[in-house]
């Protein structure tokens, strides 16, 4: 269920390219501008960026993409020119590749990638908060024994809240720790993760909402996709 973000100035290229994503398994959306790339792609597993777009430099987008986190990022460009490969790789590109280059070799190299990116991840210990359990190694999700299916964002943050399931973790500690970024608080993108990870587990109770502060772990008792959602929302208590 990998998120992949197409990033092509072409309408009938960005479909193709989506279509033959999908054929390999990922889920795509795509944009045709550097500007919207750039409001979008923080909810995005992986980014496949096209170097020529028509209002603002490619590599300007892979530049601050890269300053503002760690999401994966491919570069495309039009031309087999290694200089061309290697401006991308210094711009903060993880890979580099050609448009010529067969959809095969793309998947390749866009699993290589994410491979890398989850390298650290799939050293960290499974955990049990029966009936779910989260397998950093698979990343896999699990509740009563069912498969969930999770985007590689909402596994990350699922993991990193039941990896602190005592306490309540901070909007802003989730948006460094899975995003990489300290992008501002009042986005909502951790909020449509998170309602989208509580329609998946089937209850609200699994993600408890600390209003002011965080999200913290719950203990829920959902049976998995399409139940109700049911969110609970503890205040913190004032200081004395």
């Amino acid at each position: 269920m990998t998120n992949v973000l197409v990033v092509e100035r072409d309408a009938l290229a960005a479909e193709a390219v989506e279509r033959d994503l999908r054929r390999q398994g990922y889920t795509t959306r795509s944009v045709h501008t550097g500007a919207r790339a750039l409001r979008t792609y923080r909810d995005a597993d992986l980014v496949l960026l096209s170097l020529e777009l028509a209002d603002m430099d490619g590599l300007e987008v892979c530049r601050s993409v890269r300053s503002d986190g760690d999401t994966p990022l491919i570069a495309v460009t039009d031309l087999d020119d290694e200089l061309e490969r290697v401006l991308a790789l210094r711009a903060g590109a993880d890979d580099c590749v050609v448009k010529t280059w067969g959809f095969r070799e793309v998947g390749a190299r866009i699993e290589a990638v994410l491979r890398r990116a989850h390298r650290n991840t799939a050293q960290d210990k499974s955990i049990s908060l029966r009936p779910l359990h989260i397998d950093p190694r698979s990343r896999e999700v699990r509740l009563h024994d069912r498969l969930i299916p999770v985007t590689s964002k909402e596994f990350e943050l699922l993991y990193v809240l039941a990896t602190h399931s005592e306490t309540v973790v901070s909007r802003k500690e989730l948006m460094a720790r899975v995003w990489g970024s300290n992008w501002a608080c009042t986005s909502r993108t951790i909020d449509t993760h998170v309602s989208s990870l509580r329609a998946k587990l089937g209850s609200g109770r699994w993600i408890t909402t600390v209003r002011g502060v965080g999200y913290r772990m719950g203990y829920g008792g959902g049976r998995a996709l399409g139940g109700p959602e049911a969110p609970g929302t503890f205040e913190m208590p004032e200081a004395s």
